[in-house]
């Protein structure tokens, strides 16, 4: 759909008829763009690559150690395997964002007939393909080291739907500091080492036994932790239960009123 707008005139004319196009006609064109920006310049070759690096670095150098603990490593390792995945969505996002800050397309943006809300919109709908295809490479990676989804099928879904909540939550946050920032270097070493630290102290790796005492609480109760319990049950035969996944799904929710508001105003601000 259009917006048609009509200016008088003079002469021949009586009038000039501008055509603007709809704020889902905007997205699409804008999604596109970022889209086949990231197939042309490879990421969504990398975002098919580093499930495969995650899979490979994280499942061989302690598979034979958990095993001989009685854990089976390919269905406990994935849920972090799939969430470092998600975490590099975020990151991604997060240049995009820097990027069009810093080269002033956000600034053009603001002075043409675009929806305020279309190019953070535009920003995340790229950042889910990127998810949807990481999404996919990690669990077809997984089935190769013996991950499987042995819960229902609205469980399964419930695990991909999960996964990608947690990934598009994460964009959207870090889409907020990449306006601010202008800056997808620094942003990126930014962001990678709290992502490396919550990542390695987590239950994602190993059960919350390996740590010491006195760090267990911390290890226990973190959001990463939190979302590797809840995917680890989703892909169990029993699936999922109400009294693991609430904490999971407050911790999103909490994620989410913070970051939404801020992503918002990061997108629409004028400098």
């Amino acid at each position: 759909m259009t917006e048609q707008l009509t200016e008088p005139g003079s002469g021949l004319f009586t009038g000039v008829t501008l055509v603007r196009p709809s704020g889902f006609a905007q997205w699409r064109a804008l999604t596109g763009r970022i889209v086949r920006t990231m197939a042309t310049k490879g990421e969504l070759i990398v975002a098919v690559i580093t499930p495969l690096v995650f899979t490979l670095g994280f499942y061989l150098p302690l598979r034979w150690v958990m095993q001989v603990q009685g854990i089976d490593y390919e269905q406990f390792v994935m849920p972090i395997i799939v969430l470092q995945t998600m975490s590099f969505t975020m990151m991604s996002n997060a240049q995009i964002a820097a990027f069009e800050t810093a080269s002033g397309l956000n600034t053009r943006m603001q002075t043409m007939p675009v929806g305020r809300l279309v190019p953070l919109l535009s920003r995340l709908s790229a950042g889910l393909v990127r998810s949807v295809t990481s999404l996919i490479a990690a669990l077809v990676f997984g089935y190769a080291i013996g991950f499987r989804l042995h819960s229902s099928v609205w469980q399964s879904a419930l695990f991909c739907v999960f996964s990608l909540g947690v990934g598009t939550v994460l964009a959207i946050g870090a889409d907020a500091l990449g306006c601010l920032t202008k800056s997808p270097e620094s942003l990126s070493q930014a962001l990678t080492l709290p992502t490396l630290i919550l990542g390695m102290l987590s239950c994602g790796f190993v059960p919350e036994t390996g740590f010491p005492a006195w760090i267990r609480p911390f290890v226990r109760n973190q959001p990463i932790s939190q979302f590797s319990f809840a995917l680890r049950d989703m892909a169990a035969a029993s699936g999922v239960s109400w009294h693991v996944l609430w904490v999971p799904l407050v911790w999103l929710g909490g994620l989410a009123v913070c970051f939404v508001p801020l992503a918002v105003w990061a997108s629409m601000r004028r400098e």
